[in-house]
């Protein structure tokens, strides 16, 4: 490594984040190159091709897409769009996955349909990718897994695929944490092609904890074998809170013997998981995700949380005996809530006639809650804002689901909304449910449901300002420790090349 700068680089059309395994850290350090290239004046995008998560988020323009890229653009200070993450797939199953265009549903497809589809998916990937290179100055692209996976090469569109097509430059990440950091980056390199190693301008090393001296030498080394720059050595940035895009994460999860006890199911199709986030991060609150009852001693509140399936998730629930073991908390005053797909688990039934999850036409659902839901073709994607039924309290979230609930329950709502109001509320107050993800990142609503739930201290965390601090975090390390003089003049090479 080089003398690091304190100028920025230079503007340039677009550089692509790669990684050498899945969870290396592209996400985050796209998050952070945009705040920092934000800081810099520079009009800045992120760009994801094609994402796999179960993790979305609602976009200004009405679509769906991958949770990370909504960070990222609020890192760009910027409304997330469908054409920062043109193609998202959300697993169904383990061979199955509703495929998501341009942030409405296509279709559900199994896994060799959608490789077999990825011609036509990306055209979609390049029209956005045209929009944007249009319309923004610089776009920090991320791609997905890793791009040595040999069995993905053929028709890819999320690695060198997609970075062959457009002729972007490639920066590798790789977490040297996990250990065998060395291995990784040039084992990635061996198994590309010619053209693709050509691409890679240089390196970036993950969550480094240690004397760096010692490091050196190995740096040293790499750049000797591979004839490419260390760019940057990024440090573990302890207390670093950003959502996860993916899997469900307990690293900020609260660990006191008193608190107030949260028990969420952990079930097979376990959707959007940052909904936990600011729950995982209140200091009075203890959030435990367990896949059977048996896992856990004791609740104050169990949360039916979102999912993907939510036939095969409530099939689930039962077989491990949740249903039995939620009876006996609400006999003993327990407060049980449902969200999305949790809350159509909470009532008579689900009707699926048009088999949009499998080949289930009705099941009977747990029955705490006098509805039913009906499955439709048209998924609901909105951003809400509103206040509690009959109070001032704010609260804010955002739909995403193909279920229409009615009956008696949601005339005693939870919510008012513009569009009407929202959720139930059981008679004697002690279950309730909602279609809103979200519900706790605003600390008003956090707190008022958890005083409901039976904890009434007012305690909840400014999420939202956690997360800015989160970001403004990365963008001070790279800073710190990013070389964008050497990136500059490799830009600048590969430009010329």
């Amino acid at each position: 490594m080089k003398n690091l700068s304190p100028n920025p680089p230079k503007p340039f059309k677009a550089l692509m984040v790669q990684g050498t395994t899945s969870d290396a850290g592209k996400s985050t350090l796209v998050t952070g190159l945009c705040r920092y290239l934000y800081r810099q004046g520079v009009f800045v995008a992120p760009f994801k091709p094609q994402n796999m998560a179960l993790n979305s988020a609602v976009t200004s323009d009405g679509g769906e897409i991958g949770r990370a890229q909504a960070v990222q653009a609020a890192a760009c200070r910027l409304a997330a769009h469908t054409d920062m993450n043109p193609i998202l797939l959300k697993p169904t199953a383990d061979k199955t996955a509703q495929v998501i265009m341009h942030g409405k549903v296509l279709a559900n497809q199994s896994a060799q349909q959608y490789h077999d589809y990825k011609k036509i998916a990306m055209q979609a990937v390049l029209a956005s990718w045209q929009r944007l290179t249009t319309e923004y100055q610089t776009v920090i692209v991320e791609g997905a897994g890793s791009p040595a996976e040999i069995n993905l090469r053929d028709g890819d569109i999320a690695n060198m695929g997609f970075a062959e097509a457009v002729d972007c430059p490639v920066i590798l990440i790789a977490d040297i944490d996990k250990g065998g950091v060395f291995a990784h980056i040039v084992g990635t390199l061996a198994l590309l092609s010619t053209s693709e190693q050509q691409r890679v301008l240089g390196f970036v090393i993950n969550r480094f904890r240690g004397d760096f001296n010692l490091l050196k030498p190995g740096l040293d080394w790499l750049e000797a074998k591979t004839g490419k720059p260390v760019l940057a050595v990024l440090p573990y940035l302890h207390d670093l809170f950003l959502e996860a895009e993916d899997a469900l994460s307990t690293r900020h999860a609260q660990q006191s013997s008193a608190a107030f006890r949260i028990v969420v199911p952990h079930l097979p199709s376990f959707s959007n998981h940052t909904d936990f986030d600011p729950l995982q991060l209140h200091p009075g609150v203890q959030v435990s995700f367990a896949k059977s009852p048996e896992q856990i001693n004791g609740a104050d509140l169990i949360v039916l949380p979102g999912s993907k399936n939510v036939q095969a998730d409530l099939a689930r629930l039962k077989e491990q005996g949740w249903e039995t073991y939620i009876q006996r908390h609400l006999r003993f005053g327990g407060k049980l809530f449902g969200i999305c797909g949790g809350f159509q688990m909470l009532g008579q039934a689900i009707h699926d006639p048009h088999h949009i999850e499998g080949s289930s036409g009705s099941v009977k659902a747990l029955g705490w809650l006098d509805m039913e839901t009906t499955l439709e073709t048209h998924k609901v994607l909105r951003q809400v804002t509103g206040h509690f039924f009959n109070d001032t309290i704010p609260v804010a979230g955002y739909e995403i689901h193909m279920g229409v609930s009615y009956g008696p329950a949601l005339e005693q709502p939870l919510f008012s909304l513009p569009s009407g109001n929202e959720g139930a509320m059981s008679m004697d107050k002690q279950i309730a449910g909602s279609y809103l993800h979200g519900l706790f990142d605003l600390p008003q609503a956090c707190d008022a449901l958890l005083d409901w739930a039976g904890y009434q201290t007012p305690q909840a965390v400014d999420f939202n300002a956690l997360r800015e601090a989160g970001i403004d975090k990365l963008a001070d390390s790279l800073a710190e420790n990013f070389d964008f003089a050497e990136l500059e003049a490799q830009i600048e090479r590969f430009q010329n090349s």
